[in-house]
Protein backbone atom coordinates (compact mmCIF):
# COMPACT_ATOMS: atom_id res chain seq x y z
CA UNK A 1 0.00 0.00 0.00
CA UNK A 2 1.32 3.44 -0.97
CA UNK A 3 2.06 5.89 1.83
CA UNK A 4 0.21 8.63 -0.11
CA UNK A 5 -2.07 8.30 -3.09
CA UNK A 6 -3.94 11.17 -4.76
CA UNK A 7 -6.77 10.04 -7.02
CA UNK A 8 -8.57 12.51 -9.27
CA UNK A 9 -7.88 15.34 -6.82
CA UNK A 10 -9.46 18.68 -7.77
CA UNK A 11 -9.66 21.90 -5.72
CA UNK A 12 -11.79 24.88 -6.76
CA UNK A 13 -12.01 28.15 -4.82
CA UNK A 14 -15.15 30.28 -4.70
CA UNK A 15 -14.25 33.90 -5.46
CA UNK A 16 -16.15 37.09 -6.20
CA UNK A 17 -15.07 36.77 -9.84
CA UNK A 18 -16.34 33.20 -10.05
CA UNK A 19 -14.93 29.68 -9.55
CA UNK A 20 -11.14 29.37 -9.58
CA UNK A 21 -9.93 25.81 -10.35
CA UNK A 22 -6.54 25.64 -8.61
CA UNK A 23 -5.93 21.87 -8.89
CA UNK A 24 -7.50 19.73 -11.61
CA UNK A 25 -7.75 15.95 -11.61
CA UNK A 26 -4.33 15.13 -10.14
CA UNK A 27 -3.20 11.51 -9.69
CA UNK A 28 0.02 10.98 -7.73
CA UNK A 29 1.59 8.33 -5.48
CA UNK A 30 4.35 8.44 -2.88
CA UNK A 31 5.99 5.42 -1.29
CA UNK A 32 7.72 5.13 2.08
CA UNK A 33 11.30 6.36 1.95
CA UNK A 34 10.70 8.07 -1.41
CA UNK A 35 11.01 11.73 -2.33
CA UNK A 36 8.55 12.97 -4.95
CA UNK A 37 9.17 16.48 -6.26
CA UNK A 38 6.40 18.76 -7.50
CA UNK A 39 7.56 21.53 -9.84
CA UNK A 40 5.96 24.42 -11.67
CA UNK A 41 5.60 28.19 -11.87
CA UNK A 42 3.88 30.29 -9.22
CA UNK A 43 0.12 29.84 -9.43
CA UNK A 44 0.21 26.35 -10.95
CA UNK A 45 -1.40 24.74 -7.88
CA UNK A 46 1.62 23.33 -6.00
CA UNK A 47 0.87 24.84 -2.59
CA UNK A 48 -2.85 24.11 -2.91
CA UNK A 49 -1.94 20.49 -3.57
CA UNK A 50 0.29 20.44 -0.47
CA UNK A 51 -2.27 21.93 1.91
CA UNK A 52 -5.06 19.71 0.62
CA UNK A 53 -3.16 16.57 1.65
CA UNK A 54 -3.72 17.57 5.30
CA UNK A 55 -7.13 19.16 4.63
CA UNK A 56 -5.93 22.67 5.41
CA UNK A 57 -8.09 24.37 2.80
CA UNK A 58 -10.27 27.38 3.68
CA UNK A 59 -14.06 27.12 3.67
CA UNK A 60 -14.12 28.74 0.21
CA UNK A 61 -12.54 25.60 -1.31
CA UNK A 62 -14.49 22.75 -2.88
CA UNK A 63 -12.45 19.54 -2.94
CA UNK A 64 -13.21 16.35 -4.86
CA UNK A 65 -11.34 13.11 -5.43
CA UNK A 66 -9.38 11.15 -2.83
CA UNK A 67 -6.34 11.78 -0.64
CA UNK A 68 -5.31 8.39 0.76
CA UNK A 69 -2.71 8.31 3.54
CA UNK A 70 -1.96 4.71 4.44
CA UNK A 71 -5.19 3.79 2.69
CA UNK A 72 -7.38 6.19 4.73
CA UNK A 73 -9.12 9.02 2.88
CA UNK A 74 -8.18 12.32 4.53
CA UNK A 75 -11.09 14.11 2.83
CA UNK A 76 -13.72 11.96 4.58
CA UNK A 77 -12.01 11.53 7.97
CA UNK A 78 -13.82 12.52 11.14
CA UNK A 79 -12.30 15.52 12.89
CA UNK A 80 -10.75 13.44 15.69
CA UNK A 81 -9.03 11.12 13.23
CA UNK A 82 -7.78 14.05 11.16
CA UNK A 83 -6.40 15.77 14.26
CA UNK A 84 -4.58 12.56 15.19
CA UNK A 85 -3.10 12.31 11.68
CA UNK A 86 -1.68 15.83 11.62
CA UNK A 87 1.87 16.00 13.02
CA UNK A 88 1.86 12.34 14.15
CA UNK A 89 1.14 10.66 10.79
CA UNK A 90 1.82 13.48 8.34
CA UNK A 91 3.27 16.95 8.76
CA UNK A 92 4.07 19.97 6.63
CA UNK A 93 6.96 22.44 6.41
CA UNK A 94 5.41 25.70 5.23
CA UNK A 95 7.23 28.20 3.07
CA UNK A 96 8.14 31.42 4.89
CA UNK A 97 9.17 30.20 8.36
CA UNK A 98 9.09 33.73 9.83
CA UNK A 99 5.35 33.90 9.21
CA UNK A 100 4.71 30.30 10.30
CA UNK A 101 6.36 30.57 13.71
CA UNK A 102 4.77 32.35 16.67
CA UNK A 103 6.86 35.49 17.22
CA UNK A 104 6.22 35.70 20.98
CA UNK A 105 6.99 32.07 21.93
CA UNK A 106 10.40 30.45 22.21
CA UNK A 107 11.08 27.98 19.40
CA UNK A 108 11.57 25.14 21.87
CA UNK A 109 8.03 25.64 23.16
CA UNK A 110 6.71 25.52 19.61
CA UNK A 111 8.55 22.29 18.80
CA UNK A 112 7.33 20.78 22.08
CA UNK A 113 3.67 21.62 21.48
CA UNK A 114 2.82 18.81 19.02
CA UNK A 115 4.60 16.30 21.28
CA UNK A 116 2.56 17.46 24.27
CA UNK A 117 -0.69 17.32 22.28
CA UNK A 118 -0.17 13.91 20.69
CA UNK A 119 1.77 12.24 23.51
CA UNK A 120 0.33 13.66 26.75
CA UNK A 121 1.90 10.87 28.84
CA UNK A 122 5.44 12.08 28.03
CA UNK A 123 6.92 14.03 30.93
CA UNK A 124 8.35 17.53 30.72
CA UNK A 125 11.96 16.38 31.04
CA UNK A 126 11.57 13.88 28.21
CA UNK A 127 9.86 16.49 26.02
CA UNK A 128 12.77 18.89 26.63
CA UNK A 129 15.26 16.15 25.76
CA UNK A 130 13.44 15.34 22.52
CA UNK A 131 13.30 19.03 21.57
CA UNK A 132 17.06 19.30 22.04
CA UNK A 133 17.62 16.12 20.01
CA UNK A 134 15.40 17.42 17.21
CA UNK A 135 17.30 20.71 17.02
CA UNK A 136 20.61 18.87 16.86
CA UNK A 137 19.18 16.54 14.23
CA UNK A 138 18.58 19.53 11.95
CA UNK A 139 21.99 21.06 12.65
CA UNK A 140 21.21 23.52 15.47
CA UNK A 141 22.53 23.45 19.05
CA UNK A 142 19.99 22.34 21.65
CA UNK A 143 20.46 25.69 23.42
CA UNK A 144 18.59 27.37 20.55
CA UNK A 145 15.36 26.08 22.12
CA UNK A 146 15.42 29.19 24.31
CA UNK A 147 15.55 31.57 21.32
CA UNK A 148 12.68 33.54 19.84
CA UNK A 149 12.17 33.40 16.05
CA UNK A 150 13.52 36.93 15.51
CA UNK A 151 16.81 35.88 17.10
CA UNK A 152 17.40 33.29 14.38
CA UNK A 153 18.50 33.65 10.77
CA UNK A 154 16.25 32.61 7.90
CA UNK A 155 18.01 29.28 7.51
CA UNK A 156 17.85 28.60 11.25
CA UNK A 157 14.12 29.33 11.33
CA UNK A 158 13.59 26.94 8.44
CA UNK A 159 15.48 24.26 10.36
CA UNK A 160 13.20 24.88 13.34
CA UNK A 161 10.20 24.31 11.06
CA UNK A 162 11.74 21.01 9.92
CA UNK A 163 12.32 20.01 13.55
CA UNK A 164 8.66 20.77 14.32
CA UNK A 165 7.56 18.67 11.35
CA UNK A 166 9.57 15.71 12.73
CA UNK A 167 8.53 16.17 16.37
CA UNK A 168 6.00 13.29 16.43
CA UNK A 169 7.93 11.02 14.05
CA UNK A 170 5.52 11.18 11.08
CA UNK A 171 5.85 8.81 8.15
CA UNK A 172 4.97 11.56 5.62
CA UNK A 173 6.49 15.05 5.40
CA UNK A 174 5.37 17.70 2.92
CA UNK A 175 7.97 20.42 2.33
CA UNK A 176 6.36 23.38 0.56
CA UNK A 177 9.21 25.41 -0.97
CA UNK A 178 11.34 25.09 2.18
CA UNK A 179 14.18 27.21 0.74
CA UNK A 180 12.10 30.23 -0.33
CA UNK A 181 13.90 33.55 0.30
CA UNK A 182 17.11 31.87 1.45
CA UNK A 183 20.51 32.55 -0.13
CA UNK A 184 22.15 29.84 -2.18
CA UNK A 185 24.51 28.58 0.52
CA UNK A 186 21.76 28.35 3.15
CA UNK A 187 19.48 26.67 0.61
CA UNK A 188 22.11 23.98 0.13
CA UNK A 189 22.42 23.47 3.89
CA UNK A 190 18.64 23.13 4.38
CA UNK A 191 18.35 20.71 1.46
CA UNK A 192 21.22 18.64 2.86
CA UNK A 193 19.33 18.44 6.16
CA UNK A 194 16.17 17.25 4.40
CA UNK A 195 18.06 14.72 2.29
CA UNK A 196 19.84 13.31 5.33
CA UNK A 197 16.61 12.99 7.31
CA UNK A 198 14.90 11.07 4.51
CA UNK A 199 17.79 8.59 4.41
CA UNK A 200 18.13 8.35 8.19
CA UNK A 201 14.46 8.16 9.17
CA UNK A 202 12.96 6.59 6.05
CA UNK A 203 10.12 9.11 5.82
CA UNK A 204 8.28 9.72 2.57
CA UNK A 205 8.54 13.31 1.40
CA UNK A 206 6.69 15.48 -1.07
CA UNK A 207 9.11 18.29 -1.95
CA UNK A 208 7.56 21.30 -3.68
CA UNK A 209 9.65 23.84 -5.57
CA UNK A 210 9.72 25.98 -8.69
CA UNK A 211 13.39 24.98 -9.09
CA UNK A 212 13.56 21.88 -11.28
CA UNK A 213 17.32 21.55 -10.76
CA UNK A 214 16.86 21.27 -6.98
CA UNK A 215 14.17 18.63 -7.42
CA UNK A 216 16.30 16.69 -9.90
CA UNK A 217 19.04 16.46 -7.27
CA UNK A 218 16.76 15.68 -4.30
CA UNK A 219 13.92 13.57 -5.71
CA UNK A 220 13.35 10.02 -6.87
CA UNK A 221 10.44 11.10 -9.09
CA UNK A 222 9.12 14.47 -10.25
CA UNK A 223 5.66 15.67 -11.22
CA UNK A 224 5.50 18.90 -13.24
CA UNK A 225 2.34 20.99 -12.86
CA UNK A 226 0.94 23.59 -15.24
CA UNK A 227 -2.45 25.26 -15.05
CA UNK A 228 -3.49 23.12 -12.09
CA UNK A 229 -2.71 19.78 -13.80
CA UNK A 230 0.22 17.38 -13.81
CA UNK A 231 1.57 17.57 -17.37
CA UNK A 232 4.55 15.27 -16.93
CA UNK A 233 5.87 12.88 -14.32
CA UNK A 234 8.65 10.34 -14.19
CA UNK A 235 12.08 9.47 -12.71
CA UNK A 236 13.87 12.64 -11.63
CA UNK A 237 17.09 12.09 -13.58
CA UNK A 238 15.27 11.30 -16.82
CA UNK A 239 12.81 14.13 -16.52
CA UNK A 240 15.51 16.76 -15.98
CA UNK A 241 17.96 15.57 -18.64
CA UNK A 242 15.44 14.31 -21.19
CA UNK A 243 12.16 16.21 -20.72
CA UNK A 244 9.26 15.16 -22.94
CA UNK A 245 6.64 17.86 -22.39
CA UNK A 246 7.47 21.26 -23.97
CA UNK A 247 6.81 23.01 -20.64
CA UNK A 248 9.22 20.72 -18.81
CA UNK A 249 11.77 21.38 -21.55
CA UNK A 250 11.35 25.12 -20.96
CA UNK A 251 11.83 24.69 -17.20
CA UNK A 252 14.97 22.62 -17.76
CA UNK A 253 16.38 25.13 -20.26
CA UNK A 254 15.98 27.98 -17.76
CA UNK A 255 18.89 26.67 -15.65
CA UNK A 256 22.57 26.91 -16.64
CA UNK A 257 24.57 23.68 -16.97
CA UNK A 258 27.50 24.67 -14.78
CA UNK A 259 30.63 22.71 -15.62
CA UNK A 260 29.10 21.16 -18.73
CA UNK A 261 31.40 21.96 -21.72
CA UNK A 262 28.62 20.99 -24.11
CA UNK A 263 26.32 23.70 -22.74
CA UNK A 264 27.04 26.65 -25.03
CA UNK A 265 23.77 28.46 -24.49
CA UNK A 266 22.58 30.93 -21.87
CA UNK A 267 19.56 30.02 -19.74
CA UNK A 268 16.43 30.57 -21.82
CA UNK A 269 13.22 32.24 -20.69
CA UNK A 270 9.66 31.34 -21.58
CA UNK A 271 7.54 33.94 -23.36
CA UNK A 272 4.03 34.74 -22.17
CA UNK A 273 2.33 34.36 -18.82
CA UNK A 274 0.79 31.42 -16.97
CA UNK A 275 -2.92 31.05 -17.71
CA UNK A 276 -5.61 32.63 -15.55
CA UNK A 277 -7.29 29.65 -13.83
CA UNK A 278 -10.66 31.37 -14.28
CA UNK A 279 -10.20 31.65 -18.04
CA UNK A 280 -8.24 28.63 -19.16
CA UNK A 281 -7.64 28.47 -22.91
CA UNK A 282 -9.39 25.72 -24.87
CA UNK A 283 -7.50 22.46 -25.29
CA UNK A 284 -4.00 22.29 -23.84
CA UNK A 285 -3.44 25.06 -21.29
CA UNK A 286 0.18 25.43 -22.42
CA UNK A 287 -0.65 25.81 -26.13
CA UNK A 288 -0.61 29.66 -26.17
CA UNK A 289 3.03 29.62 -24.99
CA UNK A 290 4.19 26.48 -26.83
CA UNK A 291 6.41 26.74 -29.92
CA UNK A 292 5.30 23.26 -31.00
CA UNK A 293 1.55 23.91 -30.79
CA UNK A 294 -0.63 22.94 -33.76
CA UNK A 295 -4.39 23.51 -34.29
CA UNK A 296 -5.21 20.12 -32.74
CA UNK A 297 -3.67 21.31 -29.46
CA UNK A 298 -6.56 23.75 -28.96
CA UNK A 299 -9.42 21.31 -29.51
CA UNK A 300 -9.16 19.02 -26.45
CA UNK A 301 -7.09 18.87 -23.28
CA UNK A 302 -4.63 15.97 -23.64
CA UNK A 303 -4.77 13.32 -20.90
CA UNK A 304 -1.72 12.27 -18.92
CA UNK A 305 -0.64 9.13 -20.76
CA UNK A 306 2.26 6.72 -20.46
CA UNK A 307 4.54 7.64 -23.37
CA UNK A 308 7.61 5.70 -22.20
CA UNK A 309 8.14 3.26 -19.32
CA UNK A 310 7.50 5.23 -16.16
CA UNK A 311 6.97 8.51 -18.07
CA UNK A 312 3.51 10.05 -18.07
CA UNK A 313 3.03 13.06 -20.38
CA UNK A 314 0.01 15.20 -21.31
CA UNK A 315 0.98 16.23 -24.85
CA UNK A 316 -0.29 14.99 -28.21
CA UNK A 317 3.03 15.77 -29.90
CA UNK A 318 5.27 13.62 -27.71
CA UNK A 319 6.70 10.89 -29.89
CA UNK A 320 6.07 12.97 -33.00
CA UNK A 321 8.53 15.85 -32.87
CA UNK A 322 8.96 16.88 -29.22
Amino acid sequence: MSLLKLKGLSVTYRTEEGPLPAVRDVDLTLERGEVVGVAGESGCGKSTLASTVLRLQPSSATVSGQVLVDGEDVLTMRWGDLRALRWAGASIVFQGALHSLNAVRRVGQQIAEPIQLHEPSVGAAEVARRVGDLLEQVGLPASRAASYPHQLSGGQRQRVMIAMALACRPSLVIADEPTTALDVMVQAQVLDVLSGLVKELGVGMMLISHDLSVLADMSDRIAVMYGGRVVEQGPADQLFTDPLHPYTSALSASFPRIGDPAARYAPAGLAGDPPDPRELPPGCSFAPRCSLAIPDCTTAEPPLELKRPGRGVACIRVGESV
